[in-house]
């Protein structure tokens, strides 16, 4: 993955780094145990200084998206339960011949420490018991600040999972578990670290998802006309801050970037007539397309509406699936 910089830019360049490096993370770009590329690569790619880059990468540690490896490098942290155990979901050995080794091997490093085989079969079976347990709810938890987030992600895993899924705000999280003992918590790896924090010492699982890799509408900002002005809509705050920040990364100056929440129809009614193309959420599709309508014998050309269909990628939605036993 390439990072762009712009370094005529209001906004630091440590700053565009940081919002481009935690999205390839969160889409997924960069999966658990990716090792990112050295300060030394990253200060030839971008222009920045290896000073720069370290305080960025420190950023990220501290948020608890990468580990340093002392004498590797720095690596993509695995999250939550992630991948943790699926092949405990099926016995069918033909269809995962992998399985076998799998099991065989974990079965074998507990004996060699000293766990009887009926001690390890209660282990197994006491970690898929739990995990059944779990699957029985699902709480999706974000910061109260950019809740609208959450209602993102709860709406697609409603329609995916076919279950009902419990939006919980983040500040709340702690009391909602400490009321119920079961459960998995789910939230976008952009809050991982804080919803870890509060769930692991009750001894429920977190499972971070992977955010869609918005490849299309990259190429698309890409491709717009210089002086151009495009609109960002989202019923997600912190989800327009990101996009606005590498809109900017990838363009600089060259367009003009309005964003609204869904909700502010003064904005939007303002964006509908000024915007030669604009991005919304599916949540956000329709109040667009209505202030399109409402706004059309003022338009001498309607702007090209685009909407991305999901916030989570569809390959994290078939692995939640697998991790809470729905497949």
């Amino acid at each position: 993955m390439k990072f762009h910089i712009q370094s005529d830019s209001d906004i630091p360049a440590s700053n565009q780094l940081f919002n481009q490096i935690r999205f390839a993370i969160a889409s997924r770009q960069f999966p658990p145990g990716h090792r990112l590329p050295s300060t030394r690569q990253l200060a030839m790619q971008t222009g920045l200084h290896r000073n720069t880059i370290s305080k960025v990468y420190r950023q990220l540690e501290d948020i608890g998206l990468v580990e340093a490896q002392a004498g590797s490098g720095i690596y993509v942290r695995a999250q939550g339960h992630e991948g943790g155990g699926t092949h405990l979901s099926s016995p069918i050995w033909a269809q995962y011949p992998e399985a076998h080794e799998v099991i065989k091997r974990s079965l074998d490093e507990l004996l060699n420490k000293g766990c009887s085989l009926n001690e390890a079969r209660e282990l197994f079976l006491g970690e898929i018991d739990w995990r059944l347990r779990c699957s029985a709810r699902v709480l999706v938890t974000a910061p109260l600040q950019d809740i609208g987030v959450g209602e993102l992600m709860s709406q697609e895993l409603e329609q995916a999972l076919k279950i009902p899924v419990q939006l919980v705000p983040m500040e709340e999280l702690s009391e909602i578990l400490d009321k119920a003992h079961s459960g998995t918590v789910v939230t976008s790896r952009y809050f991982i670290g804080e919803a870890e924090s509060v769930a692991a010492p009750k001894a429920v699982r977190v499972i971070p998802i992977d955010i869609y890799d918005y490849a299309k509408e990259t190429e698309l900002v890409k491709a717009l006309a210089k002086d151009s002005c495009l609109g960002l809509v989202s019923i997600s705050s912190g989800l327009l801050r990101a996009a606005e920040v590498i809109v900017h990364s990838l363009r600089g100056d060259e367009l003009l970037v309005i964003t609204t929440e869904l909700g502010n129809t003064y904005k939007l009614n303002a964006m509908v007539r000024s915007a030669r193309t604009i991005i919304c959420d599916r949540a956000s599709f329709e109040a667009v397309k209505s202030a399109i309508q409402s706004a059309r014998d003022d338009l001498i050309r309607p702007p090209q509406v685009t909407c991305f269909e999901n916030y989570i990628s569809s390959k994290s939605i078939e692995l939640l699936k697998r991790e809470l036993g729905l497949d």
